[in-house]
């Protein structure tokens, strides 16, 4: 008779250290890469160099050395400078008008019932307007001067920044609110402590849309009414066929672009460190 017997075991591995996990939790927290940014420069400027040596039509497609030349003697004559304190002026004036009332009509309609029933249809038909066909009007009241370019910009800013604040706001956690409510908090500490911090996200949001905005209704008024600006520095360019000036202007505003964008990432940096 056979007896059965299990199979001898096999030797255990010695029981080592765990091996560390990686951290994966990065919230899909973004890094700079600033090698990654100037290469896609560079890039870009290559392409147009070879597609400008193609064609071979200063005319039609100026090279990028030609472009450098003629932001230089812009330069040196001080033409360039007019043009830029000009748009800069009224860009800014016209931005910082519009932002400043639409935040303050958004506070009231995320704060007030009956001010929300009022305004809110009225910013939803403003806001579906194009905000250039308003400049002849801008004319007719307040005359070729610096008035109606300002006035375009800031009304094309105000709608935005409207929405964006009455929505960041109501997008606040209200369990919040009542909780401090219920402890009889002052209603402008709530809205400082509680509703703003938690709408910054939104109203910086509005900041960065509001400001491009502002850059193509300033080319626009400008390109209708005005001696000196981008806008006029580019429809005078066009009119004369002399696209490497034209170029400069394109790309004054492209900086002009990039350097809002930069201040607005700068200050989200800033202020929204609790993310």
């Amino acid at each position: 008779m056979r007896v059965l017997t299990d199979p001898a075991p096999k030797p255990t591995e010695p029981v080592g250290l765990p091996k560390p996990v990686p951290f994966r939790a990065t919230g899909f927290r973004f890094r700079n890469h600033p090698v990654v940014a100037w290469s896609s420069v560079v890039l870009a400027v290559l392409v147009w160099h070879i597609g400008a040596k193609v064609q071979d039509d200063s005319v039609f497609l100026p090279r990028p050395g030609e472009v450098l030349e003629a932001f230089v003697s812009m330069w040196q004559s001080g033409e360039l400078a007019l043009h830029v304190a000009a748009s800069a002026r009224r860009l800014l004036m016209g931005w910082g008008l519009g932002a400043a009332s639409g935040f303050g009509l958004g506070l009231a309609i995320a704060l007030n019932t009956y001010v929300r029933a009022a305004a809110v249809p009225l910013i939803s038909a403003l806001f579906a307007t194009p905000k250039i066909a308003l400049l002849p009007l801008f004319i007719v009241w307040f005359g070729l001067g610096e008035s109606a370019k300002v006035a375009t910009i800031a009304i094309g800013v105000f709608s935005p920044m409207v929405v964006a604040t009455y929505s960041g706001l109501d997008g606040v956690d209200r369990r919040l609110v009542r909780m401090a409510q219920s402890f009889n908090v002052p209603t402008f500490r709530i809205v400082t402590s509680i509703l703003l911090p938690g709408a910054l996200p939104a109203l910086l949001t509005g900041v960065r849309v509001s400001g491009a905005i502002a850059i193509v209704l300033l080319v626009g008024a400008e390109m209708i009414a005005a001696r000196y600006g981008i806008g006029a520095l580019a429809i005078s360019s066009g009119s004369l066929m002399r696209t490497d000036r034209l170029f400069v202007a394109l790309t004054l505003l492209g900086l002009c672009g990039v350097m809002f964008s930069l201040t607005v990432s700068l200050a989200e940096s800033i202020l929204l460190k609790w993310r």
